[in-house]
């Protein structure tokens, strides 16, 4: 019986819900299912559209509780075609409403039978307003709904048809263009869900078939001919492509693909036939990952939408009062019961916060879809909204501003031939576990080098270098220091070039014999080419400080950093160093945002106002740990995202200022009995209208745009 409890009381259901206007809609109906019977918790996200229940219940109950709105609610995992009538089948009460209020208007007052037009308009384009009207005032639910249906019937009592019929007509337009723009801010996450084929040409053991992706299995082989995309995540083990990643990367140049190299779901196949072994399940893919991440992030609220959450509900009920104190304290004075019931009706509709309320949520969602289509991964709009006021911004070396791979850089060699010196040095390092011996390897793969020969007596110094004899001489390669031991003798030359070659932020090797030197190789973590630029945009953004943080010696930190243009440089620390560097930079800028690889870097990460992560696609670490993750392994997209976070700031700003502004307007409006019905719900609808086109605007912001 427990064991059963436990099991209801942990049942965690995600649905889809199509029919949202607003964001109060939503409240209403997160509301209602959380008074459902068996449901123990839920909770909207609007700007998904999304419902998570914890608890058991059924489809055909949350519709019940969503009735209201006439809200269509299927399980998440279900693929649903959302069929699109044409404008005039969806919306024919408006357009018939429309149509009957202008033919009372042209009749005039004073005909008779304009009343019957205007009171037929009335009813045909504000019958569903009604219903939830009602309903919503008798379970005490005061919302847009509410205050319409109160106003409409306020007008129709007072002898005000023609003004009842306005209002009707003003609401249900601004309700379509209201659902209009949400569906097209939703559309950024659509896009993302549609990038992944639902099926895909499979072989399992000998048998090739088509198969639905969510019966695809870890271990199937995914077949994807030229121009395909490709359905799961998983690894090459046939055939050599470039694959075009920009569905997960926003990188538009294609990346050559070839056997044992990971591949993503959603990315296209341009050119070879590639044969892959599916890794992860349909829920696991990186694409997966990040549409539930971009959901989720979009459900998080802003500090600006807490805030204006927190004024909204004291705002609509003080609304409210102070209408009903108009509509009756002036007439016991001595005033037109009339003249100050339509005065109270007018504040009534030009109060309703729509605008206000919709001012934060559709920025939020609207930048932070433009951004997962652009490679950039935004987990909440609290990151969003705080990488926008980002003053300082320190950097990872190794793997952020650097490719992270040593390269040969030098080869200088003393009257010998450097072909030669190479094999020796590739035979020797080849025993090697130092990291800088993959770059001598690469080198020499590279220059064709036959370096199959083993050294014999090979051993290795430990922390200075490797020894060994080849063709009956012993060789030793190592750090100069090592030869410096050994007692060798160094020219003034070889001196010379050494220290020039450190002072520049590389790392010397030497090799040579107990005699004498034979040849120098410098290796250096090679610059990222877009790092100078990324830096150089940072600045002109107006980021007080750039800072690099490194574990490496000093003088390369230096060389680097003064390379990249970067203001201050902080080398040889640890993990724990970096941390407290953090901190003390906090204390300075107040918000810091640290950019790093997302492993070694996390608690720095954690410790800053924005953790940006780099190379998101494939790496765990990264979309756990960072609050924003560059999937595409890209500095370059920094300065865009900085850019689409300032604007995103600006722009809820504005709405927010706009949005009161008009409301305080259209309040003094009726202090003089200026402000009229249709006045009042046409300020409140171009409100809310003028907003949301506003927040849209965060779709054109591209790569490169600066603010």
């Amino acid at each position: 019986m427990d064991n059963n409890t436990q099991t209801h009381a942990e049942a965690k259901n995600v649905y889809r819900v199509q029919g949202f206007t607003c964001t109060n809609c939503a409240g209403i109906f997160e509301k209602n299912v959380k008074n459902l019977p068996g449901v123990q918790d839920a909770q909207v996200n609007f700007g998904a559209s999304k419902i998570t229940v914890v608890g058991n219940t059924t489809v055909a109950e949350l519709e019940k509780a969503g009735a209201f709105e006439s809200l269509k609610v299927t399980p998440e995992k279900e693929h649903v075609v959302e069929k699109k009538g044409p404008f005039w089948k969806e919306n024919w009460n408006v357009i018939v409403s429309a149509l009957l209020l202008a033919a009372g208007y042209i009749l005039g007052e004073d005909h008779s039978l304009s009343f019957i037009f205007y009171t037929t308009s009335i009813v045909i384009g504000g019958y569903e307003l009604f219903i939830k009207g009602v309903q919503n005032l008798v379970r005490f639910q005061f919302d847009m709904n509410v205050l319409m249906t109160i106003a409409i019937l306020g007008a129709a009592a007072i002898g005000q048809w023609s003004e009842g019929a306005t209002v009707v007509i003003l609401f249900a337009i601004s309700e379509v263009l209201e659902r209009y723009s949400m569906e097209k801010a939703r559309q950024s996450i659509r896009s993302l869900m549609d990038i992944a084929p639902k099926e895909a040409f499979i072989r399992r053991g000998s048998t090739e078939l088509m198969v639905n992706v969510d019966d695809i299995q870890v271990g199937d082989i995914l077949i994807v001919k030229p121009g395909q995309k490709l359905a799961m995540d998983g690894i090459v083990i046939k055939g050599s492509s470039s694959v075009n990643q920009a569905a997960i990367t926003g990188e538009s140049i294609p990346v050559t693909k070839t056997i044992d190299d990971e591949v993503f779901a959603g990315t296209l196949n341009e050119e070879g036939l590639l044969e892959v072994k599916v890794t992860k399940t349909v829920e696991d893919t990186t694409i997966s990952k990040i549409i539930h991440l971009v959901e989720e992030a979009q459900a998080e609220r802003a500090p600006s939408q807490a805030f204006v959450d927190r004024f909204a509900k004291y705002y609509t009920p003080a609304i409210m009062m102070v209408a009903l104190v108009i509509a009756v304290v002036p007439p016991l004075l001595g005033g037109s019961w009339g003249e100050w019931i339509y005065r109270a009706l007018a504040l009534l509709v030009v109060g309703c916060p729509c605008a206000l309320v919709i001012s934060t949520p559709v920025s939020i969602v609207t930048a932070i879809g433009n951004a997962a289509k652009r490679g950039v991964l935004i987990k909440g709009g609290i990151h969003l909204e705080e990488a926008g006021r980002i003053s300082a911004v320190a950097f990872d070396k190794t793997g952020t501003l650097t490719i992270g791979v040593p390269q040969v850089t030098e080869f200088i060699t003393f009257g010998e031939h450097e072909h030669e010196m190479l094999k020796i040095s590739a035979i020797l390092e080849k025993g090697s576990q130092h990291p800088l011996a993959s770059a001598i390897l690469r080198k020499a793969e590279a220059a064709q080098v036959d370096f199959k020969a083993d050294a014999e007596e090979f051993s290795s110094i430990t922390g200075k270098g490797v020894k060994g004899r080849i063709n009956g001489q012993r060789y030793y390669m190592g750090s100069p220091k090592l030869f410096a031991e050994l007692h060798t003798s160094m020219e003034t030359e070889a001196k010379r070039q050494i220290e020039e070659l450190q002072n520049q932020g590389k790392t010397v090797m030497v090799l040579g014999t107990e005699a004498k030197i034979l040849a120098l190789i410098a290796v250096a973590d090679e610059v990222r080419e877009s790092s100078k630029n990324v830096i150089q945009k940072l600045h002109e953004l107006g980021i007080k400080k750039t800072i690099m943080l490194t574990g490496d010696n000093k003088a390369t930190a230096d060389a680097v950093g003064k390379r990249l243009g970067i203001a201050e440089v902080k080398a040889e620390l640890l993990p724990q160093d970096k941390l407290e560097y953090i901190k003390t930079l906090r204390s300075q800028y107040v918000n810091v945002a640290m950019v790093g690889d997302g492993v070694n870097d996390a608690p720095a990460l954690a410790a800053s106002t924005v953790g940006i992560a780099m190379g998101g696609a494939g790496t765990d670490t990264a979309l756990e740990t960072a609050d924003i993750a560059l999937m595409g392994d890209d500095l370059s997209k920094l300065p865009y995202t900085m850019s689409l976070s300032r604007k995103t700031l600006a722009i809820i700003k504005q709405n927010i200022a706009f949005s009161l502004l008009i409301k305080v307007v259209a309040l003094l409006l009726i202090v003089p009995g200026w402000l009229t019905l249709w006045m009042a719900i046409f300020a409140d609808m171009g409100a809310t209208l003028i907003v949301t086109l506003n927040s849209l605007r965060l779709l054109q912001v591209k790569d490169g745009e600066q603010s």
